[in-house]
């Protein structure tokens, strides 16, 4: 391979007071510099100069994984965990250290955020035809800590259009104990619905059908986001008993008008270690539980779902 026809002139000076900025054509501004050899990842990596500022940058500059020493583990770290494998032994499996995984982690969960809002953006535009709506739930550290995940799917293609996490007080034979030890806990779980609700509406429109269970909240949680004429849209059916399989998303026998969404809840408690049923690895953190659903719910929409019609894949 010839590595000077390889090498592609840099759109822009990296540096922002580079007078290039705002000068002409930024090409004619840079000469090549030589190439040098990562060994990270065994490859050669053109250097440029910009004969403006008199400063050089490489290709590497302009990549997301710009100074990363374990480039190689990205896409391994993300297929382990979107596979229901925990951090401790994603690290075990690479040979890597935690804190590794943990950075990779994270790192590999911003571009999946940039990739899914660039895919609901990439939606076609206009009202959408029919959404279902529904929590899961979960919690951090302790089950007297609960956490309520709203999800948002679209039916036939189950894909995941949004989903956020926050805080729930407790509720049934746990709340009076988990005052008790922990305090009042907030109820965030209207404002995050309504935001979640509203972040569709400004990309894609208002549903013009809107499907949940009959929990008594949403009805008002709809208003506030999309108005009243939304709540015409909106039909609920009535709850029923999970199945044995499923970790009990999955309704025990009969045509469930919402398996789209309660299949894609049941997919995403097999695959993220941290809500499984009965597992020891809780989260700590609430915002590393959003971090961690953002990562698959790229995964699962690129992936594990069938294409839209009229999508290359």
């Amino acid at each position: 391979m010839n590595l000077r026809d390889a090498a592609r002139f840099p759109s822009q000076c990296p540096y922002p007071d580079c007078p290039t900025r705002e000068a002409g054509p930024v090409s004619l501004h840079w000469v090549r510099r030589g190439f040098f050899f990562r060994s990270s990842d065994s490859k050669w990596v053109a250097r440029f100069l910009c004969r403006r500022c008199q400063r050089s940058c490489s290709q590497a500059r302009f990549s997301p994984c710009f100074r990363q020493k374990r480039r190689t583990l990205n896409h391994s770290v993300e297929l382990l965990l979107v596979s229901n494998v925990s951090q401790r032994r994603a690290a075990r499996i690479l040979h890597a250290n935690r804190k590794t995984i943990v950075r990779k982690f994270l790192w590999a969960a911003a571009q999946a955020e940039l990739r899914h809002a660039s895919f609901v953006r990439s939606l076609p535009p206009g009202p959408l035809s029919a959404v279902q709506f529904d929590e899961m739930e979960s919690f951090e550290r302790s089950k007297g800590l609960p956490l309520s995940i709203p999800l948002v799917v679209q039916p036939k293609t189950r894909k995941i259009l949004a989903l956020d996490v926050c805080r729930m007080p407790a509720k049934g034979l746990l709340a009076r104990k988990s005052i008790q030890k922990y305090g009042p806990r907030a109820d965030e779980r209207g404002p995050t619905a309504v935001r979640l609700l509203r972040g569709i509406q400004e990309t894609l429109g208002v549903p013009s059908e809107i499907l949940s269970d009959q929990n008594p909240q949403y009805p008002g949680w709809i208003q506030r986001a999309w108005g009243s004429p939304a709540l015409s849209a909106h039909q609920t059916v009535k709850g029923r008993r999970g199945c044995v399989v499923g970790q009990g998303e999955l309704k025990a026998g009969g045509w469930d008008p919402l398996f789209s969404l309660n299949h894609t809840a049941a997919m995403i408690r097999a695959n993220v270690n941290r809500l499984a049923r009965r597992t020891w690895c809780t989260t700590k953190r609430p915002d590393r539980l959003r971090a961690h659903l953002i990562l698959y719910a790229d995964y699962h929409n690129r992936v594990l779902t069938p294409p839209l019609s009229g999508s290359p894949g």
